[in-house]
């Protein structure tokens, strides 16, 4: 009983992987049709509900199961509640488009399961095996997501070039890993902290070298300038709720586990890492605003609107503060809705059986479909940043902590590329409001709406203190977690 106790803090984990397990067992044993994969896509819903509760009855404080290699604290308590969410409502998005193109299998569902336990091991890793791990977890399920409509050129290169580029990021991450521990002795944070503490830690060019390619290996899997050059075309080939999954989810995993690292394994190389982040940062913003000017396919317009915005919360975390740190959890959170109501929009353009992806086909939704048009224009606004609305307030909380660090330079080219990148936001309203119209796409479905209706009254409640207060709160205690 003490054993199983011990493993308590794990239990939202266990719970995912061994549901996973019996769902693939019921799915196997099972004729595979379009009703088991339906069945399975709403137990796994449920799972993640199930497990979103248990990580809310965790107990406060900090936890270390597993010999130290496990951490569960405010932080990852944070970012897996995120994370299940994501998962959830992008599986909740995906079951009209699977159901239309015959590809509502069960292994579907069980894949993102999967990933979502490949992602909560990352914000919670405390060793770099584990960080390894849970990466692997994650990266390999989503390969497959990738490519799972076989019959689609497009869907099968997307999946091959994000295996290639994966595996080419995966290699760099574990040379940096072992650097690190041939300079540290050690694999676990805490003992790589003490190292990076050190005052001769400046000077162990081994150690910072080891960083920097551990960095690389997570710019990777943020998507960020310049190792971003996969998102575009994976983007747009996966099909499209495999699209919003990659999006949502995997980002903020990845997002987590470079602040997990950071300020868990290297609170005494601030000097080194910081000029990295300032790097990338600068140059995903300038790439994200002006390399989405030009595009005519939404999918890859949103590629490089989530490029940008990893720019954006890159922006806090290179103040290397707590408020910092808090100012990106909340940027995550916003990002995450704004992001899964677009692609709820983006699902629900269709003529027939055939999905739409050309903005241009977009031209006159307004006089079509009004609610539609008000939805998506609403978020477009909110991810140019515009006030009163979510997306700005989001800005507000990663900039103001650049500006108090003396990050004055990144601030300004923060909000400059804010303004670049209004533009092919903006265009989108113009063509729904102002163009003429096409023909009319096949009404929203329940899904869908659900999805776009909570995105925009969020967007908006976001700014009421009694909505936001509690988000910051949270968001403040989780910054407090890390080491920063």
């Amino acid at each position: 009983m003490s054993i199983l106790l011990s493993y308590a803090p794990a239990y939202p984990e266990m719970l995912l992987a061994v549901g996973a397990m019996v769902l693939l067992m019921i799915g196997a044993f099972s004729e595979d049709n379009t009703d088991t994969g339906a069945f399975v896509g709403w137990l796994s819903i449920a799972l993640l509900l199930v497990a979103a509760a248990l990580i809310v009855l965790q107990p406060e404080g900090t936890q270390h199961p597993f010999d130290k290699v496990f951490v569960v604290d405010q932080f990852a308590r944070f970012m897996k509640l995120l994370i299940i969410a994501g998962s959830a409502v992008a599986l909740l998005l995906s079951f009209d488009f699977l159901r239309n193109k015959g590809l509502m299998k069960f292994e579907y569902p069980i894949l993102v399961l999967l990933s979502t336990v490949g992602m909560m091991m990352m914000v919670s890793a405390n060793d770099m095996i584990a960080l390894y791990l849970g990466l692997e977890l994650q990266s390999l399920a989503l390969y497959v997501l990738a490519s799972i409509q076989r019959e689609n050129v497009r869907s099968s290169e997307a999946g091959l070039k994000y295996f290639v580029l994966g595996a080419l990021s995966s290699g760099m991450l574990l040379y940096g890993a072992s650097l690190i521990y041939g300079f540290t002795g050690a694999t676990g944070f805490t003992e790589i902290a003490n190292v990076a503490k050190a005052q001769t830690s400046a000077e162990n060019i081994g150690l910072i070298v080891g960083l920097v390619f551990l960095l690389v290996g997570l710019a990777f899997k943020i998507s960020a300038v310049p190792f971003h050059m996969w998102t575009p075309d994976v983007y747009q080939g996966a099909p499209t709720p495999v699209t919003a999954l990659f999006a949502a989810a995997p980002k903020l995993a990845a997002m987590g586990l470079l602040m997990r690292v950071l300020g868990g394994a290297f609170p005494g190389l601030e000097q080194q890492w910081q000029q990295v982040i300032w790097f990338i940062a600068i140059a995903s913003m300038l790439l994200g605003a002006f390399a989405a000017i030009g595009q005519t396919n939404i999918k890859r317009l949103m590629a490089y609107s989530s490029i940008g915005h990893v720019g954006f919360a890159l922006v806090g975390l290179a103040a290397g503060t707590p408020e910092g740190a808090q100012g990106v959890l909340v940027y995550l959170l916003i990002y995450l809705v704004m992001t899964l109501g677009t692609f709820a929009c983006i699902l629900a353009m269709q003529r027939g059986d055939d999905m739409i992806e050309d903005i241009d086909q977009l031209s006159g939704l307004a006089q079509n479909n009004l609610t539609m048009a008000f939805v998506l224009a609403m978020l477009m606004f909110s991810l140019a940043g515009i006030p009163p609305l979510a997306g700005f307030w989001a800005k507000v909380y990663v900039f103001w902590p650049a500006v108090q660090a003396g990050l004055y330079p990144l601030a300004v080219i923060g909000v400059l590329a804010s303004v670049v990148g209004a533009y092919y936001y903006l265009r989108i309203v113009k063509i729904m409001f102002f163009d003429e119209p096409r023909e009319k796409f096949v009404p929203v479905s329940a899904n869908l709406g659900l999805v776009m209706g909570a995105a925009l009254i969020f967007i908006f409640a976001f700014a009421v203190p009694q909505v936001g207060g509690p988000i910051v709160d949270a968001a403040q205690a989780a910054a407090k977690s890390l080491r920063f």
